[in-house]
């Protein structure tokens, strides 16, 4: 088997699944939720237009209000830019979809909900969707998905992609800084960003066949309400909709 690259090695580092007892650490996985719809890598993409402006609201805000490490900076290699979140240990898709969403009620409200994309996606009729790992071609091979370094982010913001593939070993010098979110400061994180995070995740446990709130339409407070006064609920779902109201 081929020595692990310095690139593939921050990937793993970062974003993919632990490897399964008696699984070599260089075999690579098969995506980035493990057999039990676990993650690590959480990614926030806002695109049509790419706007690293508004983006990098969020990119700071975690830094200076939450007190986590600075996500990975992306360019989806056709119309946006993306931040990659990376946990030390993984947590369900659910949950990090919820830390997602937190973020967008907290820092991108005014966003059009077609603009933004969280991953994992979370669909009760489906599996959990990941997003595809980066660098990549994207389907005419002419434009490149890649990490690219905070104070060239905004170069990209007419054209989010690269005309030919990115040096392996420069994305890993891009990615080498970046530390894992803590599990403590990942639930330190999501108490902090309360009702947002509470009103995302009884979303995702009461109605996750439905859209996110991001993209569906819906009037938060008016679905918590229904969720509060629907006595089919189960009772402490009720109470988390009640604790997202206050």
């Amino acid at each position: 088997m081929p020595a692990m690259t310095r690139l593939t090695s921050e990937l793993h580092r970062l974003y993919m699944p632990h490897p399964a007892t008696g699984q070599p650490a260089d075999e690579p996985a098969p995506g980035l939720i493990d057999a039990q719809g676990r993650v690590r890598a959480m990614v926030l993409e806002l695109s049509r237009p790419a706007d690293w402006g508004a983006l990098s609201a969020v990119w700071q805000g975690v830094q200076a209000d939450l007190a986590l490490p600075a996500p990975a900076i992306a360019v989806s290699g056709t119309d946006g830019f993306q931040l990659w979140f990376s946990l030390a240990q993984p947590v369900p898709a659910a949950q990090a979809w919820a830390f997602m969403e937190a973020l967008r009620a907290r820092y991108l409200p005014d966003i059009r909900p077609e603009r933004l994309r969280l991953l994992p996606q979370v669909d009760g009729s489906h599996p959990a969707q990941h997003a595809r790992l980066i660098p990549a071609p994207q389907a005419d091979e002419d434009h490149w998905s890649a990490f690219v370094a905070p104070d060239l982010a905004p170069v990209f913001a007419d054209t989010p992609w690269l005309d030919i593939p990115p040096g392996r070993d420069g994305q890993a010098d891009v990615l080498a800084p970046l530390r894992s979110i803590q599990p403590a400061d990942f639930q330190q994180a999501l108490a902090q960003l309360e009702p947002a995070a509470a009103q995302a995740a009884v979303v995702t446990t009461v109605a996750p066949s439905a859209p996110s709130l991001s993209g569906s339409g819906t009037d938060p407070r008016r679905f918590l309400l229904d969720v509060m006064n629907d006595e089919t609920v189960a009772l402490a779902l009720r109470i988390e909709a009640a604790k997202a109201l206050l």
